[in-house]
């Protein structure tokens, strides 16, 4: 009998590393199938809302509405950030805390950033004299899906309205 016979340990072996290969390669495939299918959420700024003010500066919550355009819930583990007015720096951070963007649906979230009024000022005058400003929202946020977990930027930009009260 020989060792590449069907029944022997060899033969077995063989099969066994077969079916492994075969395994990694469909797991591969879906991932990318994953990468293909998946689509961006879009970010929108609704908000500011002022939450404590002091001699130097103070706090405030930039408030997003995340839409989910794909046909899963997103189960977002991470989220990145920095926010400009007028190309002045607000603030940056991380959001770690986890929230959910159900399926073609959205979700609000509240990024808090503390800033300074020296950073602010050009653009604290702008809102003042003519109720707005504009903005960009940028960083990157990872999310967990069926389809496995995705890190993705996201820039967003847009003229945020005091008078209207949203960020359209």
């Amino acid at each position: 009998m020989s060792n590449t016979e069907p029944g022997t340990a060899r033969w077995r072996r063989s099969l066994r590393w077969m079916a492994l290969g075969a395994l990694v390669m469909s797991g591969a495939s879906c991932a990318a199938l994953g990468r293909t299918t998946f689509k961006e959420p879009d970010v929108e700024l609704r908000e500011f809302a002022i939450t404590g003010l002091g001699l130097t500066g103070g706090s405030v919550d930039v408030v997003l509405s995340v839409y989910n355009p794909n046909g899963y819930k997103l189960d977002a583990l991470k989220m990145t950030y920095r926010v400009d007015v007028d190309s002045i720096k607000l603030g940056e951070g991380a959001l770690d805390g986890r929230f959910i963007v159900p399926q073609k649906d959205s979700s609000i979230v509240r990024l808090p950033i503390r800033f300074t009024y020296a950073g602010l000022g050009a653009a604290g005058r702008a809102l003042v004299m003519s109720g707005t400003v504009n903005y960009r929202v940028r960083g990157d946020f990872t999310v967990g899906t069926p389809l496995g977990n995705f890190t993705r930027p996201f820039d967003r930009r847009g003229r945020y309205s005091s008078v209207a009260g949203n960020g359209k």
